[in-house]
């Protein structure tokens, strides 16, 4: 799609959250969930946090625009203004995506300044005013993604008022990073390994609110570790290890989704990661914004390191194609050629 469609597409009303891909900034772009739609066809995946005024002032079509093959995916939207929130929920359901995410855990300075991200946890009549205005404007789900707290407001019985509070807006999905986040004195990287993790108090909030679906994220590392976690949620969300290590979730549908397809080879996503690459070039897409997502495809695999150096060495020579793929690519798979 170039750009929203005069007739919405379908969407699917109940998406299924055992398994999804959290929004990370520089990672989840339209290049990466294509890339991870190849591998697993099930997990939900998110787009990159965007700011709400992006979508109110900026170019919507370039914020937006997303392959149909990356379905089923849901925009993260980042703002604290309800009229603007239910305009950006608007446009993600024209856009077609299937869920809007209201981000209430980003502890960075920037999305601070803006009044939105991990401080909104500190107004919960906010987040629900915008909660409500979006529920009323579209017809996708509305869920939020928060931390279990802020600063020295990181009790069980904070985080359930809060939760209290944006529920009874409307939104019945709530994606929960199990470590608090200091707003001052940690960079957003700090905020992402500092602060401990505390899955009981998720569990907990799961125990506490039966009815709404409680998702986790935050320190999951590969399938078992989620496997274990769905024992107390509904939902396992994973961040950077499904980046640095995308063909993890190769697994995800057979032994999540009782999918008995077998997930494509290594070998077969590169190749058809490849066909969309020769199309995305040529409309003048850089061959950087591709190599990227794909540099630890081989995460484990002998000779991982000379195709992650191959990839850096040569992909920003001029004139460099998908070739430079299929080049590094034989140092580790016998490619067709």
């Amino acid at each position: 799609m170039s750009s929203a469609d005069s007739t919405r597409i379908e969407w699917q009303p109940c998406l299924e959250r055992k398994l999804s891909v959290a929004p990370m900034m520089a990672c989840t772009d339209r290049h990466d969930r294509y890339l991870l739609r190849l591998i697993s066809q099930r997990t939900l995946l998110y787009s990159e946090m965007i700011p709400v005024t992006t979508l109110v002032y900026g170019d919507r079509d370039r914020a937006l625009t997303f392959h149909p093959f990356e379905r089923p995916v849901a925009l993260q939207i980042g703002g604290s203004d309800p009229q603007q929130m239910a305009l950006g929920a608007r446009l993600g359901e024209d856009y077609g995506y299937q869920e809007i995410n209201l981000n209430v855990g980003c502890p960075s300075d920037r999305v601070r300044s803006g009044r939105f991200g991990a401080c909104l946890m500190a107004r919960p009549e906010r987040v629900a005013d915008c909660v409500h205005v979006m529920v009323r404007t579209v017809d996708v789900p509305i869920t939020v993604k928060c931390r279990i707290g802020i600063d020295d407001q990181d009790t069980l019985e904070s985080l359930c008022a809060f939760i209290q509070t944006v529920s009874s807006a409307g939104c019945d999905v709530f994606i929960i990073h199990a470590r608090k986040a200091w707003l001052r004195g940690l960079s957003p990287r700090q905020n992402r390994n500092v602060p401990p993790l505390r899955y009981d108090i998720v569990h907990a909030v799961k125990r506490e609110f039966p009815n709404l679906t409680i998702v986790i994220n935050g320190g999951v590392v590969d399938l078992d570790a989620a496997a274990t976690q769905l024992r107390s949620v509904d939902g396992v969300m994973i961040g950077r290890r499904a980046y640095a290590n995308p063909y993890m979730l190769a697994d995800v549908d057979r032994r999540f989704y009782d999918v008995q397809r077998a997930p494509l080879s290594r070998e077969t996503v590169l190749e058809r990661y490849m066909e969309y690459c020769d199309r995305q070039l040529a409309a003048g897409c850089r061959l950087h914004w591709l190599t990227r997502h794909i540099m630890g495809l081989f995460h484990g695999q002998p000779r991982a390191k000379v195709w992650r150096r191959n990839l850096s060495e040569n992909v920003s020579k001029p004139g460099a194609g998908v070739e430079v793929i299929r080049d590094a690519a034989r140092d580790v798979l016998p490619l067709a050629s």
